[in-house]
């Protein structure tokens, strides 16, 4: 049966190709999609050209962002979603804008006696409920290795958590996830960090300790971990680990541990 969806799609696609050795360029650049499958490879390509025709990436003055460099940002950025049915889970915003720089955002906290603090806050990235998604390029830059730090993944966790309201740690879930399970793992491992730094605000924590500012933080600091250092993540919280493979419908933990067995480089800490 004819679809209007489809049809779009691979004019899209056809309309937009990429060089086979601009793609492999993009593809060595990012240990991180190491291990995929070619069917994976090509899926991820062709997602990355929907996701560029479908979002305005804003370069402000000092980001030089051609090509290959849009190319690899919008890899990381599918990359959550690959394994996804394609169900615009990146929808309610149509803008990236990037700085050169890390950027100031101005913040309201209200406390617990009610009384409102106001505060800038030096950031490498946003994401707003009704609005873009603001990237810090040195961030972006750094963004694609098994380092423990993804910020394209991080800030567009954030989105994904946005299409239930406020980022709170709940994205919609799968119908064959369970609420009760979700809550459960994601609540005793934020607790269990939230102690852990209220006993020592310097502790060294397993993983980053921004998590702690709120279940909102949580989640996007676990996901950028679930793809960029799933072997700590599983380490310190397996129930998250678990619960993420669920929603991302990934293995990124089998995969690593495959290159680690295959390639000596890997077997080296990262």
């Amino acid at each position: 049966m004819w679809s209007y969806r489809a049809w779009r799609r691979q004019r899209i696609l056809k309309r937009y190709p990429i060089p086979p050795a601009l793609w492999q360029a993009v593809l060595d650049s990012l240990p991180i999609l190491d291990g995929l499958s070619a069917g994976q490879t090509e899926r991820l390509r062709e997602r990355a050209v929907l996701f560029l025709h479908a979002k305005r990436l804003t370069a402000l003055p000092g980001v030089d962002a051609d090509t290959f460099a849009r190319l690899r940002l919008a890899a990381q950025a599918e990359l959550p979603l690959l394994e996804l049915p394609e169900l615009d889970w990146y929808q309610g915003f149509h803008e990236l804008v990037l700085y050169p720089e890390d950027f100031v955002s101005p913040q309201k906290h209200r406390d617990a006696a009610g009384v409102i603090h106001e505060y800038d806050d030096e950031r490498s990235g946003e994401a707003w409920q009704y609005g873009p998604v603001i990237l810090a390029w040195p961030g972006v830059q750094q963004s694609g290795g098994w380092e423990a730090y993804n910020l394209v993944i991080h800030e567009l966790a954030h989105k994904l958590d946005m299409l239930n309201g406020d980022a709170n740690g709940l994205p919609p879930l799968h119908r064959d996830m369970r609420i009760d399970a979700w809550a459960e793992a994601m609540q005793n491992a934020y607790d269990q960090l939230n102690a852990r730094l209220d006993a020592d605000p310097d502790a060294e924590t397993a993983i980053d300790p921004y998590a702690a500012e709120n279940p909102g933080e949580f989640f996007a600091v676990t996901s950028e971990y679930f793809f960029s250092a799933p072997d700590l993540l599983h380490e310190a919280f397996p129930a998250v680990y678990r619960q993420l493979a669920l929603f991302y419908r990934q293995d990124p933990l089998s995969r690593l541990q495959s290159l680690q067995r295959e390639h000596p480089a890997y077997r080296e800490p990262h």
